[in-house]
């Protein structure tokens, strides 16, 4: 868990070091942790199916702990940064698209959400590592990576709200699913924009009625916790037309990805696998 810290809060910080003119689509720029042996960023840079001159940004474990540190344990964001990822920009209106390889905690869905926080927009995303980790520290790398890209400053409070909604998702998706953890946030980030709520309270309002429709059942202190989240979100100047318009971009993508021959495919690939292993469990008791 405490590699999937770092690793968001790498992502985040690394977009806002460099600052590069105006990007084109199809421009790449990849972020690589800066304890990563020469092999392991000879392996991701293979993996990532980029030339040995791309564009990269180094992400330090001193980042990581500067975007994490308030939200987990510094044992957990450990000592080392070694997460990766790749992001190209795309044309206006694309939206956000997150691939994700040994990722184990952070959702490609989580990433999409807090990169639309952050007001990362219009990219294909990638991210990965030489071996299993969380994924938390990827999130500081891409920002830093956005940002040199496109030579756009994203303000500080932002990216910090980033991170915490990342490591939040997370932590909920830990404890009520991770499926309905993404769901209700991006429910309640839409809610947020379209009622523009005025006090702590209604935000509450909103969290309620939203995990009551989506029959999830939440504390009080998660409630508490999500509210405060939200609460930091209203105070910033943040696009929420934009955040909204990524977020359905993303949607949109994996509803065209999951209804084509391929998606479908790989579903019923996976439908296929684990029915063998319910007919196999199933076979040692006859």
């Amino acid at each position: 868990m405490k590699r999937i810290f770092a690793w968001i809060g790498l992502l985040i910080f690394s977009f806002g070091t460099i600052a590069h003119a105006d990007s084109a689509p199809g421009d790449v720029i990849v972020t690589l942790g800066e304890n990563l042996t020469p092999a392991q960023k000879e392996q991701v840079l293979e993996e990532m199916g980029v030339p040995s001159d791309v564009t990269t940004v180094t992400v330090s474990n001193a980042e990581e702990h500067k975007y994490l540190g308030e939200y987990i344990p510094k044992a957990q964001i450990g000592s080392k940064a070694l997460s990766s990822s790749k992001i190209t920009m795309k044309e206006s209106g694309y939206g956000i698209n997150v691939e994700t390889k040994k990722i184990t905690w952070v959702s490609k869905e989580m990433y999409t959400n807090a990169l639309s926080t952050a007001g990362v927009k219009d990219a294909d995303i990638y991210i990965t590592a030489p071996f299993d980790v969380s994924g938390t520290a990827a999130l500081t790398g891409l920002i830093k990576a956005y940002e040199t890209s496109t030579g756009e400053k994203i303000p500080e409070e932002q990216k910090q709200v980033a991170n915490e909604e990342m490591v939040t998702t997370a932590k909920l998706g830990d404890q009520i699913g991770e499926k309905e953890a993404t769901e209700l946030i991006q429910r309640i980030k839409e809610e947020v924009a379209a009622q523009n709520p005025q006090t702590v309270q209604d935000i509450q309002v909103i969290i309620n009625n939203i995990s009551n429709e989506l029959n999830i059942q939440l504390t009080q202190d998660q409630i508490d916790q999500l509210a405060a989240l939200f609460d930091k979100m209203q105070n910033l100047n943040i696009n929420w037309d934009q955040v909204n318009n990524q977020l359905d971009k993303a949607k949109e993508k994996w509803d065209t990805f999951k209804n084509s021959e391929e998606g479908k495919g790989i579903l019923q690939s996976l439908i296929d696998f684990l029915q063998s292993i319910v007919d196999g469990i199933a076979g040692l008791f006859k």
